[in-house]
C-alpha cells in the first residue's frame, strides 16, 4: 500500500484509517493472566500501552529509534501470532508451521513500522483511555486520540480474555485486522501467492 506523507492533522479521520490501515493490538506478561483477567485488567493493560505510546511520540527521538520502541510495545502487549493468523485468513491455511512463524515475526516488524509512523505523527498530541467493558470473550477499551489542530477521534482496543493481550485496534470503528487482511491479501496476490516472498518483502516496507 502507498501511504500518505502529509501530517496526520491534515488527514481526515477516515483517511488515517485507510492510510495507516493502530498495535494490534495485547496482555501483561503475568503468570495466570488468562485465569484472572477482568475488565479492570484490560483497562490497566491499555493504560500501560497508551502511556508508553505517548512517551515515545513525545520523546523527541529519531524516527528509527521511535520505530524500534513501537516494535517493542507491539511485541510486549499484542498477541502477534493470533493477529498474524487472522490477517492471513484463508491464505494461511496451506502455510507450513515454519512459514506461519516466519510471517508472524515479519508481520510484527511491518506493523510496528507502519503504525509507528502513523503514531509518530501524533507528536504534540496524546491518547487518553476513556472506558472499558466486557463483550463475550473479550474486552473493549475505548480511548481518544487528541491531536493538535484536528478534532479528536476514537481508538478502540480489543483485548482477548484468554491471553490478556490486545488483538485488534478499531479506528473510528474500522478494524485493523480487516484492513490488514485486505492489504496483505492484495500484496500476496501481487506475488502470485508466494508467501515466502511476501515475508521477505513486508519487513522492507
Amino acid at each position: 500500500m502507498t501511504y500518505m506523507k502529509k501530517p496526520l492533522n491534515k488527514l481526515t479521520r477516515r483517511g488515517f484509517v485507510i492510510a495507516a490501515g493502530a498495535t494490534g493490538a495485547i496482555a501483561l506478561a503475568v503468570p495466570g493472566v488468562a485465569q484472572a483477567f477482568s475488565t479492570e485488567n484490560a483497562r490497566k493493560l491499555i493504560d500501560t500501552v497508551v502511556k508508553e505510546i505517548n512517551t515515545i511520540i513525545n520523546s523527541g527521538g529519531s524516527e528509527a529509534r521511535m520505530l524500534r520502541s513501537f516494535e517493542g510495545v507491539f511485541g510486549r502487549y499484542a498477541d502477534v501470532t493470533r493477529i498474524a493468523q487472522l490477517v492471513l485468513g484463508v491464505d494461511g491455511r496451506s502455510a507450513s508451521a515454519s512459514q506461519k512463524s516466519a510471517f508472524a515475526r515479519a508481520f510484527q516488524t511491518y506493523m510496528a513500522r507502519k503504525y509507528g509512523r502513523r503514531f509518530r505523527e501524533f507528536i504534540g498530541g496524546r491518547i487518553e483511555v476513556q472506558s472499558a467493558r466486557a463483550v463475550k470473550s473479550f474486552y473493549e477499551v475505548k480511548s481518544l486520540a487528541i491531536l493538535q489542530g484536528s478534532r479528536p477521534f476514537d481508538l478502540e482496543w480489543v483485548v482477548a480474555d484468554d491471553t490478556g493481550k490486545f488483538i485488534d485496534l478499531k479506528i473510528e470503528g474500522i478494524s485493523l485486522i480487516k484492513t490488514e487482511r485486505a492489504e496483505i491479501g492484495a500484496m500476496l496476490d501481487q506475488r502470485r501467492g508466494n508467501l515466502d516472498q511476501l515475508i521477505v518483502d513486508i519487513v522492507k516496507i
